[in-house]
Formats: C-alpha cells, structure tokens, sequence
C-alpha cells in the first residue's frame, strides 16, 4: 500500500490542533500553528530548524504547556501535564534524541516505568516474553536481555520504535526516525510504520528526507518561524512547491559551488589498526589540504572508528599518523587538539553538547587555554569569540546566554561546528555533520564546509547520505567490515559503484 493511494479503510481525525501559541524569553515558538491528522495516515511535518516542529509537538506531548489554542484528541479536549499522561491516553513519541538507559538492558527500558509484577516483584519472565512477541510482530532481532550499551545506534533506535509500538498509540510522533539507519533499516521501519497505519493509527513524521516524505506520507504541514503555512496532499505537490514554502524562497540548487582545490598532502594514514576488536583494519590513505574526504559505508562499516582512532579516543594498535611528514601520535583528544585535529561527533546530545549550559560555554569549552592571560580568563575575547560563532555559523538565539538545549538541532550543530573552528584546526573531521538538520541550513553547512576546504583546511566528512557524499566531497573512502573497500574520485564515481564497494567484505 503506497502512501498517495486512497486507502480502502475508513479515515477519521484523530488529533486536531488549532491556534498553538507559546513563547520562550525573547522567542515566539509558535504562533497560531495548526495541525490535523487522521486515521490510517502518515501525516509529515515539515519546516526548517527552528520553524517550531519539536516546540508544538512537545506541547502535544506534555514536555511544554501551550500559552493558549486548543488541542483536541478523539473528539475531547485535552491538555497533558506529563509525558506520561500523553502516552496513557494513546500519544507515543519516538525521539530523535535517543533517550535510553544504557546501564540496564534491552527489556528494562522496554517496560521501564510499569514493569509486570508477579505480587511484590518484577515478573521478569512476562517481561522478556512480552518484549520478544513485540519484536517478533516487529521482525526485530535484538537479545531482549542484552545491555543497551553493547547495541549500535540503529538497534537503539528500533528499541525506541518497539517501545512506541507497545504502548499501542493511536498517534505515533516519529522525529526523524531513519537518521541512524542504513537503507535494509529504513526499509524495515517502512514496514513497521505500515503495520501501524492497518491498526488505524495517525503517524506524525518529521523528517529533513523529501525522497521518504513522498514514498510515505500521505499529508504534509509546512512550519515556517513559528508559523502553519500550509497543509497539503503529497499527490498534489512537488519538492521545489514544498522547500520554497519551508525556506520562503526557491532553492535553486541543492549543493553549493565545488570550488575548492585539494594540493598537498598533509596527512598519511598508514595501515592503522584500533586496539579493541571488531573495530577497523589495517586503513591506509592520504588527506590533502583543501580536500574533503568523504567516508562511506553502510552502518557497521566502523567509519566512525576512524575518526575516533584518529582522535584519540580509541586506543591504537598498530599504524602510523603522518602530518606534514613527520609521525605524531594521539593519544588522548588532548592531544590531538594540540597536532591540529578536531572532530564533531555523530551522537549531538549524547557527546557533543552540554545541554543545560549556554551558547557561551559550548562555544568555548574547547579552547579554554587560548583565554588565559596570567592566570585570569579574558571576559571581552570571550565573549567576541562566542559572538563569532553566532554570526559566522548563522546561529537563531537570542542571546549568548540561551541554554543550547533550548536550541533546535540545526543550530545546536552550528555551535559545535563553530567550537572546534575556534581551536584552529587544520583537519577537521565531520561525523553525519548534517544529521536532523532541515534542508535550508545544510545547504550552509555544506557552504561552509567548502568555505573550509578553500581556505586549506583538510576535512574528512563520514556521512550515510549518497546525495550528499557525491555533491560535497573531492574523494570518498569507502570502508566494508572494519576494512577499506576502496578510495574512488567523486567526480568520477556512482551511487552503485559506492554501494558496491560497501558490501564488499560482508
């Protein structure tokens, strides 16, 4: 069943939100957003960071409480005052943010909350059988006992979908549910999301991806600053009508200008090896200044262990780093800030950003030394350095004092991004830099990533977007099992060639 033929089930509303309004200091979220979704549906919900997608579904959800509108769910008027309340009623939310207990294992964070019992305690046996029927409904294949610090990010996020699932919502919020997938995954939740849809359950769907919003929605809410803009059929739109309405102007093109020139080399990577296995193997090649090197592969490939070796973070084997000619060793992260590296991570919440500080201390926590001056911290280049990263990375706040979780996604990232630039690093490597960022800003980052590279920067860009490997970078690496698959010239290359190389020690 495709998303933009008529259903033979019968739909009915089952939410209905009308003129949302709520206000943060100094930010109007939303103001007068409206929101319709119906039975047997997948209705997406679009817009750019900071249109206020999260900020009406978290007044949905119980996070925030609306400043006034009215939020009606099966035909009552409703207004939750917790998360709990939202998912007792049939409200289930799978966060983009993972939000999992990683000390304890799979089915405790299944059934955290409202474990079965057996009298006074946990029946721990109807626990794991009623987590293995749900993921054999789900065609999920994941120990139930297994500790979730042992999973991949892809796993956590089934257990996320699987937990929604067994709740048995009536309305299912997905925010960007695919971004940690790879494309057999994302297949999988299609499936999951249409066994939703024949139980009679509205989806709501965020999601930065146009290809998965037309294979399988069936409606779409357009969220411009703060505002509803519009609410429309998938069949009777297009890409173009819907990003000129999501960025209030038509983007003529989807990647910026490759203009960069890749000249010397300035780092070899000679046969390195991480210390604890399965992780990469014997991984050789050269990065050059003024070059983006993307990293390719499907999920498992351990292209993040690249990185992460390189970074200090993983501990090395055996291998060489070579940086203008001479071997340098990480160590530590210490370490590599000092020869030159920086590396934003994949995870943004969980390794990237200190959530309840400000935009001030997320901007500068990584060059705090440059800040000394006998033993007292410079106020004034402190706050011009913060000042810099809000106007150079185009950041929404409103002013440096904003707790950064207060922040969307896109413009969170656009604070890391401008952290690391403040310790001027000569290889800056990239972990899915653009993932959960609406189309309009990874387009700036893009820009800025080629800004990077022309101004001899070396960047090594890991992404799980085809589109985006081939538009943005000068070479990509393509890793298989822990191995290097092969190393082709963007130019020159294919998405099938890409994806070949990538099943190739599987």
């Amino acid at each position: 069943m495709t998303a933009s033929q008529h259903t033979e089930q019968e739909s009915s509303v089952l939410l209905t939100m009308t003129d949302v309004h709520k206000a943060f200091p100094g930010v109007k979220a939303l103001d007068g957003v409206n929101l319709t979704v119906k039975s047997h549906s997948v209705h997406a919900l679009m817009g750019e960071n900071g249109a206020g997608k999260s900020t009406l579904l978290k007044c949905l959800f119980g996070i925030y409480a609306k400043d006034s509108g009215s939020i009606q769910f099966l035909g009552k008027e409703v207004d939750f005052q917790t998360t709990k309340e939202a998912l007792e009623n049939g409200i289930s939310m799978v966060h983009q943010e993972l939000n999992l207990v990683k000390q304890l294992s799979v089915m405790d964070n299944l059934w955290l909350g409202r474990y079965p019992r057996k009298g006074l305690f946990v029946d721990h046996k109807k626990m794991y059988a009623d987590t293995k029927a749900i993921f054999d409904e789900l065609d999920i294949h994941i120990d139930p006992k297994e500790k979730v610090s042992k999973l991949s990010v892809s796993d956590m996020q089934m257990i996320e979908i699987a937990k929604a699932f067994s709740y048995d919502a009536k309305v299912v919020i997905m925010d960007e549910p695919t971004s940690s997938l790879s494309e057999k995954e994302v297949a999988h939740l299609f499936t999951i999301i249409d066994k939703l849809k024949q139980r009679g359950c509205g989806i709501i769907y965020i999601s930065h991806k146009m290809e998965e919003i037309f294979k399988i929605c069936d409606e779409i809410t357009i969220l411009r600053d703060g505002k509803w803009i519009d609410t429309v059929e998938v069949a009777k739109t297009n890409m173009d009508e819907l990003v000129a309405k999501m960025v209030g102007r038509s983007l003529t093109q989807r990647f910026p200008k490759k203009d960069n020139v890749p000249h010397e080399i300035i780092l070899e990577v000679k046969n390195l090896t991480a210390k604890n296995q399965p992780s990469i193997q014997d991984v050789s090649f050269e990065l050059r200044k003024g070059e983006v090197l993307g990293i390719g592969g499907l999920v498992g490939a351990k292209r993040t262990d690249i990185v992460e070796t390189l970074f200090g973070i993983r501990e090395m084997l055996s291998g060489e780093m070579i940086v203008h000619g001479k071997p340098v060793s990480n160590p530590s992260p210490v370490e590599a800030i000092k020869n030159g590296f920086a590396l934003v991570t994949e995870e943004r919440r969980a390794t990237g950003i200190f959530g309840g500080l400000d935009i001030s201390f997320n901007s500068l926590i990584s060059n705090m030394r440059g800040y000394e001056k006998i033993g007292f911290l410079s106020n004034k280049k402190m706050k011009d350095d913060t000042q810099w990263v809000i106007d150079s990375m185009r950041v929404k706040t409103p002013s440096q004092k904003t707790r950064i979780e207060s922040l969307s996604g896109g413009n969170q990232q656009k604070v890391i991004l401008g952290r690391w630039l403040l310790t001027g690093p000569e290889i800056l490597m990239l972990d899915e830099p653009t993932r959960g960022i609406d189309i309009g800003a990874k387009f700036e980052i893009y820009q800025l990533i080629i800004d990077l590279a022309k101004r001899d920067k070396a960047v090594i860009m890991i992404s799980s977007e085809m589109p985006e490997l081939l538009g943005v970078t000068d070479r990509i690496l393509v890793m298989s099992a822990g191995r290097v698959a092969g190393i082709v010239e963007t130019a020159k290359t294919t998405q099938e060639e890409i994806l070949q190389l990538s099943a190739k020690y599987l």
